[in-house]
Parts: structure tokens; sequence; C-alpha cells
């Protein structure tokens, strides 16, 4: 079995393997290129861009640069998807967002881990879960998701948060650890 495999496979992988050092150089050099274009007017290039980076994407998605990923082919961008400044997507497993999705500025979604053994990580061994979020989920500005985590439609995370585990539908979700603080309700404007 490759490296690549065990990767997709949620297995201990290497991942200074040359096969996964060369993916991700070439999708580096597409996130440079998509980076460097500046202004409304390169709008429609960057969004060529990011369909040449992602593997599936909706026909309303707008990503702020800066955006960085690992791979690309493993991220699915729903409808009206949008990511403020500076998104960061380490896909060594699918990172999935449903339609009408909202990002902060400074965001972090890390489907890849390390193991806590330290010859292991000596080793260059880590390993990577999916990360799914539903539809209509919004998150505040400087959250870290980290891998295997769930989030449910209509959810919101709090800025600043680290979700080390799934977060359910409907709710609103804060902290670290992030934690569910209340369900979303009819009154949702933030509280003075």
């Amino acid at each position: 079995m490759t490296e690549r495999e065990k990767m997709l496979n949620g297995m201990l992988y290497n991942a200074y393997d040359g096969e996964l050092v060369e993916l991700r150089r070439k999708c580096q050099l597409l996130c440079e290129e998509f980076n460097a274009l500046h202004g409304e007017s390169a709008a429609k290039q960057r969004a060529g861009l990011i369909r040449k980076i992602v593997g599936r994407c909706g026909a309303s998605v707008k990503l702020q640069p800066t955006f960085w990923c690992n791979y690309g082919p493993l991220i699915t961008l729903g409808e009206r998807f949008y990511a403020n400044h500076n998104c960061v997507m380490l896909d060594c497993a699918p990172i999935t967002f449903g339609d009408g999705v909202m990002i902060g500025p400074n965001c972090g979604f890390y489907a890849a881990g390390h193991p806590t053994d330290p010859e292991q990580r000596a080793a260059g061994l880590q390993f990577s879960r999916p990360i799914t979020v539903g539809n209509r989920v919004w998150f505040g500005g400087n959250v870290v998701v980290l891998p295997g985590v769930t989030i449910g439609d209509n959810t919101v995370i709090g800025a600043g948060s680290v979700v080390t585990h799934s977060i359910p539908a409907n709710v609103i979700a804060v902290g670290n650890p992030c934690r569910v603080l209340r369900p979303v309700g009819e009154n949702s404007f933030p509280a003075e």
C-alpha cells in the first residue's frame, strides 16, 4: 500500500513520501498563483483557479486571498460558500462544506494530525480524519477545526473557538475546547 493510500484510508502514513511531497508542491504553486491575484478585477481569475485547486465547487463560491491547502482534490465547497482572508485547509482527508457556509478571517480546517507517540512523530508519521461541515454554518474569525470533526446544519461557531469534537446542528458553540452554548433561536442577534 502506498503512503497516499494509507493517508486516504486513515492510517498512519509518512508525509515525506515523494509522491505526497510532489502533490503538495503542485498544489502550493496553484495556491501561490491564486494568492497573487488582487482586486475585484481578479475575482473571475480567482474563481477559475479555485476550481483547478479543489475537487468539487459550487457555482457561487468566493474565497479571499490568502488561501492555502495541501492537496486540493479532497476539498468540496458547496453553493454560496464564502471564506474570508487567511483560510487554511490541511486536506489530507476529505474536507466537505455544505451550502451557504461562511468562514471568518484566519480560520483553519486541519484534517491532518500527528500521533502523540514521540517516536512516531520523529519518523514523520501522521494521520488524517475527515472534516464535514453542514449547510448554513457560520465560523467567526480565528476558528480552528481539528481532524474528525462534523458540524451540523445552521450552527454558529464563535470567534476564537478550537473545535476538537463534533458539534450538533442548530446550536451556537464557543470556546477552547468548543462547547455548545445554546440553541440557535429566533432572536439570534448577538447580545450586548
